[in-house]
């Protein structure tokens, strides 16, 4: 499997020649999600659900499809009948050849008085990655790659370690990392990679990993 970080919480995920697509925002390259197979959408936050970007992505593969929480797909699913996907906690299906598990219920707390909103993980081929969505959820299963939603404004760097420590993946990857400027990398590398237990990486916009 070939994973391919774009920018903030958007990754591409290849194998036996197909792509599924993990949050495509409006943080993201304006062509994150075009040549996808499938996409799966976390939940309506605009820095992970954009309309264009999906739009972009069904107008240019005719069989691409999207799976997500009701929220999204009352958005978008009218334009594109039968082929958005309603999904939540405990489901499982089948994207793009990628088998896919549904974990968590709600994005995590940004402030008492915001109400809390849905949001669910992804957990792809068994647990060979899981994509959390904005959510410190455990999957309660094994993970060997985690997408390490490392900072934002729901988060802070102690709660980003202890979570890395409870998952305990064999390799995490940070995503959800716009807002998280260049002076400041060097601080929750270091911190995640000597605190969290694991094997600790960030890829810039564009690169690749073999998993």
């Amino acid at each position: 499997m070939k994973l391919t970080k774009k920018s903030h919480a958007c990754v591409r995920l290849e194998k036996d020649g197909r792509t599924l697509v993990i949050d495509p925002g409006g943080f993201s390259e304006a062509d994150s999600a075009v040549g996808a197979d499938a996409v799966l959408i976390t939940h309506e936050h605009p820095d992970h659900f954009d309309e264009g970007r999906l739009r972009a992505a069904l107008e240019a593969v005719p069989g691409a499809e999207i799976w997500t929480l009701r929220s999204v797909a009352e958005k978008i699913s009218a334009a594109f009948p039968g082929r958005v996907h309603t999904v939540g906690h405990g489901d499982t299906f089948t994207a793009a050849g990628f088998d896919v598990q549904v974990h968590g219920e709600l994005h995590a707390v940004i402030h008492p008085d915001i109400p809390r909103i849905t949001n669910v993980g992804y957990l792809v081929d068994g647990g060979r990655v899981f994509h959390p969505g904005d959510a410190l959820t455990v999957p309660g299963h094994p993970v060997e790659t985690l997408l390490l939603p490392v900072m934002a404004p729901w988060s802070k760097i102690s709660e980003v370690i202890d979570y890395v420590r409870e998952v305990k993946p064999q390799r995490a990857y940070d995503v959800h990392d716009a807002l998280l400027t260049d002076l400041a990398r060097p601080v929750y590398d270091n911190q995640i990679g000597a605190l969290g237990g694991t094997d600790h990486q960030r890829l810039a916009p564009g690169a690749s990993a073999e998993l």
